[in-house]
């Protein structure tokens, strides 16, 4: 074991890290939600190793990213493809049947924000020097941290100052640990699209699950939003705002307990859970039929979905959408093998492989939020269950194989040193209206990190914690 990992400098750091995280509002609620009570965060006590020349080219890559699904989002004929989807997955019918009937009525509101997350885990091909990042997802619905994330910055880099008696070869300077804007990026971002709606007197709404666990993550944005741009912030369910939301019949303004809503922000409505009845359907089209600004619109959530990422591997696609050939050849530098799980050639010879070679791959469902990913010898018994249609609604990724690593992670006020993976997180915000891009920009980063041995991987489901990237 190394000095950087002694069972003296990780007890002391556990102490230090619980204050900080209580002082600092780096805190969730227990598993046994209460409205006074928090705990710490999950949290690695050491920031992980990452390449900085990989980091930088993460960073590089966002706004690219950002404008390809922005167009993807404003193009009908792409978005037919969620028809076929829409026949065999019921969640993706009812977005979609929404898409469909408010585009036919006509789009009420012709800017929308997006706030993104593209989420990479180094790949170490065999025989190769050096670890390159891979897309893992790219998120256009409630992606969530950005608060904590900024803060988990900040606490490594009090650890790095306060612990004095480290080896000096183990404390990273400034360079090293990057400064990370998450925290008000997202709120700047949301404060813009406000401004662009034009109502000094309006709000935002965040739509949000109840007990919500990483309540406080959100809280901050909140915060933020009326500390630096004095815009006020409500939070509602779906079933809240079917019982409480109306349209103003003249100006289809969304109204609210009697407020006047600017911009609709997201952080539920990713999944079938966040719809438990028609209630939830029915609030969801009221907001997209609304005036507020959407974050996502219903066209943006699809695009997020997983068939998307297959999609664009397929050559000639990106080419639709990006003209520069140098960004198209960055963007593909990122992408990993996906295959679709249809009835095409390559489809059917997808389905032999993950047969014959399971641990090769991780199979897809289009959804969010953790959880739902199918991993090496539990793919065939799921294969052989699906229909045709059914099969087609997955995609079959190669699996990301990342250099070894190892950390000592906080959970519980208990410590544990283990082999370790990290996923790093690059938020980006656009705001457009038609073919104009208003606002495009980078929006700071999230690493999180878990045993190697986990497969799924989001801190609010458990299976990570929030980690911060040390550069080399």
């Amino acid at each position: 074991m190394s000095t950087r990992y002694s069972p003296a400098n990780n007890l002391e750091r556990k102490e230090l890290t619980i204050a900080w995280c209580l002082a600092h509002g780096l805190v969730i609620r227990p598993n046994s939600p209460s409205d006074s009570s928090a705990v710490h965060a999950p949290v690695a006590l050491y920031p992980s190793l990452f390449p900085s020349k990989e980091f930088k080219l993460a960073l590089e890559l966002q706004p690219v990213f950002n404008t390809l699904y922005y167009k993807l989002s404003q193009s009908h004929e792409f978005i037919k493809v969620f028809e076929v989807i829409s026949k065999v997955d019921e969640f993706i019918e009812q977005l979609y049947n929404i898409y469909l009937t408010v585009k036919e009525e006509g789009f009420s509101q012709p800017i929308s924000l997006g706030i993104h997350r593209s989420d990479y885990i180094l790949h170490s091909s065999p025989n190769a020097e050096e670890a390159h990042i891979k897309q893992v997802e790219f998120n256009t619905i409630a992606s969530s941290f950005s608060s904590l994330s900024s803060l988990t910055s900040d606490l490594h880099r009090y650890l790095s100052k306060s612990i004095n008696h480290v080896d000096p070869s183990q404390t990273p300077d400034d360079e090293a640990l990057p400064s990370n804007e998450s925290m008000t990026s997202i709120p700047r971002g949301i404060a813009k699209a406000h401004q662009l709606y034009g109502s000094k007197s309006a709000v935002v709404l965040m739509v949000v699950q109840s007990g919500e666990r990483n309540v406080f993550d959100q809280r901050w944005i909140e915060y933020v939003l009326l500390n630096n741009h004095g815009v006020h912030l409500i939070r509602r369910t779906l079933s809240e705002i079917y019982n409480e939301g109306k349209l103003d019949p003249r100006t289809k303004a969304l109204m609210i307990d009697g407020k006047e809503i600017s911009v609709t922000y997201f952080r539920s409505g990713y999944g079938p859970r966040d719809h438990p009845s028609e209630k939830e359907w029915e609030a969801r089209m009221l907001i997209e039929r609304s005036n507020s600004i959407k974050c996502p619109t219903i066209a943006y959530q699809l695009v997020g979905s997983k068939k998307v990422q297959q999609i664009l591997t397929v050559p000639g696609v990106l080419e639709r959408y990006i003209s520069d050939p140098q960004e198209i050849e960055k963007l593909r530098s990122c992408f990993t093998g996906i295959h679709p799980l249809d009835s095409s050639p390559e489809g059917e010879k997808a389905v032999k492989d993950a047969l014959e070679n399971p641990e090769r791959y991780v199979m897809k469902p289009q959804r969010e939020g953790g959880g739902n990913n199918i991993y090496a010898q539990d793919i065939p018994p799921t294969l052989s269950k699906l229909t045709l249609s059914e099969r087609s609604s997955y995609i079959l990724m190669d699996l990301i194989q990342p250099p070894p690593m190892r950390n000592v992670v906080l959970k519980d006020g208990e410590i544990t040193e283990d082999d370790v993976v990290s996923e790093l997180g690059i938020y980006g915000i656009i705001i457009g209206k038609g073919n104009e891009e208003i606002v495009n920009e980078v929006g700071g980063h999230l690493l999180r990190t878990k045993g190697r041995k986990t497969n799924e991987g989001g801190v609010a489901t458990g299976y990570a914690v929030l980690d911060s990237p040390l550069l080399f």
